[in-house]
């Protein structure tokens, strides 16, 4: 009972969300950066062009989701939209994995049975995959595509060059978590990190056990350069995630102490022009505009790898 409770809940907080905030998107493709979307058909001039692919973040585990993403999680990838790196000009697709779901289904998070078959970001990555060999059959460079992501987009990212070191140039993981708000709800600055997760082992054992077996994979295999961006401040792995620093070439970079960029107060755009939301959940620091400070070094990470 008290599971299908918390499932309602879950489900009538995301109708509520998704009634207050009319500018999600449905549908993947190229963005422009008025965020219009164009089908991926054919690309012109595909040898100068830098695709960088955008994965999204999810709101449950490894069930399907109402809408893809919204134009906050995009909305930084956009600002990369048309600059040139040695004369090769960024186009961003979004890829949208809201119609996936793992062969366990949501259910499987409120459960203590071992994960069996494809989770959902197992299927995420093939997805990538099969979008990079679409990319370059259509004349884009291996090494001119980027596999980039938000949250569960970014653990994707992480698990993808884990697997396919040579598939793609490079990758860049913003606030990588899928595993719930691990670092608020178990309290990791009072009690400590180890002492958090075995709180966690306790209670969902079968979803700890997932969590350590990707993270084993990719600190055993991941060998690409990447750039990772964190927070500690994220209620999510924003105090879990100093591992990320013993991965060899891994530029993992701690975005600040607190709601600041380069000493500005971060703030989120809404559905107007004029609306500013100040940000107070590290997890989505990344989707503030002063976030925007880090594109110099994004552009020099992807100038880097072409």
């Amino acid at each position: 009972m008290k599971n299908i409770c918390l499932i309602l809940s879950t489900f009538i907080f995301s109708i509520s969300i998704a009634k207050a905030d009319n500018h999600n998107i449905k549908k993947d493709g190229f963005l422009s950066k008025d965020f219009k979307i164009t089908k991926l058909t054919i690309i012109d001039d595909p040898s100068n062009k830098v695709i960088i692919i955008n994965n999204h973040g999810q709101n449950n585990f490894d069930g399907k989701q109402k809408n893809c993403t919204s134009i906050d999680q995009v909305r930084n990838r956009v600002s990369l939209v048309g600059e040139e790196i040695n004369g090769k000009k960024i186009l961003l697709y979004n890829l949208c994995a809201h119609k996936i779901e793992g062969d366990m289904g949501l259910k499987w998070w409120f459960s203590k049975k071992p994960y069996e078959g494809k989770s959902k970001l197992d299927k995420r990555v093939e997805q990538n995959l099969e979008l990079v060999e679409r990319l370059v059959s259509l004349g884009v460079p291996r090494k001119q595509i980027f596999v980039t992501g938000h949250s569960c987009g970014g653990l994707t990212t992480l698990l993808f060059f884990s697997r396919h070191p040579n598939k793609a140039g490079g990758g860049i993981a913003y606030m990588q978590a899928c595993f719930d708000r691990l670092s608020k709800k178990y309290k990791l600055k009072k009690v400590g990190v180890d002492v958090g997760l075995e709180k966690f082992k306790l209670k969902k054992p079968a979803q700890f056990a997932l969590r350590a077996k990707y993270n084993k994979e990719i600190l055993e295999q991941l060998k690409v350069p990447l750039l990772a961006f964190t927070h500690p401040k994220d209620p999510f792995e924003g105090l879990t995630s100093d591992w990320l620093d013993e991965i060899e070439g891994m530029n993992r970079i701690v975005i600040s102490e607190d709601y600041t960029i380069d000493g500005k107060k971060c703030h989120k755009l809404g559905k107007k022009k004029t609306d500013k939301f100040p940000v107070k959940n590290g997890h989505q620091m990344d989707q503030a505009t002063c976030f925007q400070f880090y594109n110099p070094i994004i552009l020099e990470y992807i100038g880097s790898r072409i």
